[in-house]
């Protein structure tokens, strides 16, 4: 009788390691695109830039800023329905999630920081509802990538103590935040805060770098919005640290 080598275990072997060396060339392929870094680089902009953009613009126009969710949903169905441009309307869809909820509470809600997260949560639903139909994908894994940077970020004020100072930046003007500044900053930079820095920054990047494994510009998308609130936090440590 003739042995059948098509299933031994010789033969699975082989086809595991063909699959483990597919799975391994689609990873490499997905770093070489320049498609899937152009992703990756979008979606860092729209997590860092804006956010400056956003927040002189909603203490004198908030009404103004809220009307701009608006454009940007405008502009994001109107790149969406091209071949060319879908990705980039796809983007700027989850992009307009993180726009209205950043309208809203730091237009006029910005002095209580317990509601922070919940406003900035606006569009979960939606934005899990089109994961789970696979629609959209691109957009809203940006914006929950965001919102999950976010997130971290304010479980790390409330760990650090931060709260008040939070609450005091927001009924000052902008000229006298100097010394509430300089107090969170001192709070950060005791070993407490120091180590809890340690955590969100390390948290960030295992989550940020382990997605690009997944492969697929949506994953993309949602490491750069994750990595890039590094670059925001840092940026408003900066800031802090020089006034």
């Amino acid at each position: 009788m003739l042995n059948n080598t098509w299933f031994s275990p010789d033969s699975a072997s082989g086809l595991s390691n063909q699959s483990k060396k597919f799975w391994l060339y689609e990873r490499v392929r997905d770093i070489g695109n320049r498609q899937t870094w152009s992703v990756f680089w979008a979606s860092s902009f729209l997590v860092s830039v804006p956010v400056f953009v956003q927040a002189p613009l909603v203490r004198e126009l908030p009404f103004l800023s809220l009307v701009m969710t608006l454009g940007w949903v405008w502009l994001g169905l109107r790149l969406f329905k091209g071949k060319e441009t879908k990705i980039w309307g796809d983007l700027l869809l989850g992009f307009s999630w993180s726009w209205l909820a950043g309208s809203i509470y730091w237009g006029w809600l910005r002095w209580e920081p317990l509601i922070h997260l919940p406003i900035e949560a606006i569009g979960l639903p939606f934005a899990l509802w089109g994961w789970w139909r696979g629609w959209g994908m691109v957009g809203n894994l940006f914006y929950l990538g965001s919102l999950l940077g976010t997130a971290l970020t304010d479980v790390y004020f409330y760990l650090t103590a931060l709260i008040p100072y939070w609450r005091q930046l927001m009924q000052v003007e902008p000229q006298l935040a100097g010394s509430i500044l300089q107090s969170a900053l001192v709070q950060v930079q005791t070993p407490w805060g120091i180590s809890w820095a340690g955590v969100l920054v390390s948290t960030l990047m295992f989550v940020g770098i382990g997605s690009l494994a997944r492969g697929g510009l949506h994953w993309w998308a949602f490491s750069g919005a994750v990595l890039s609130t590094i670059l925001v936090d840092g940026l408003f440590w900066l800031v802090a640290s020089l006034v």
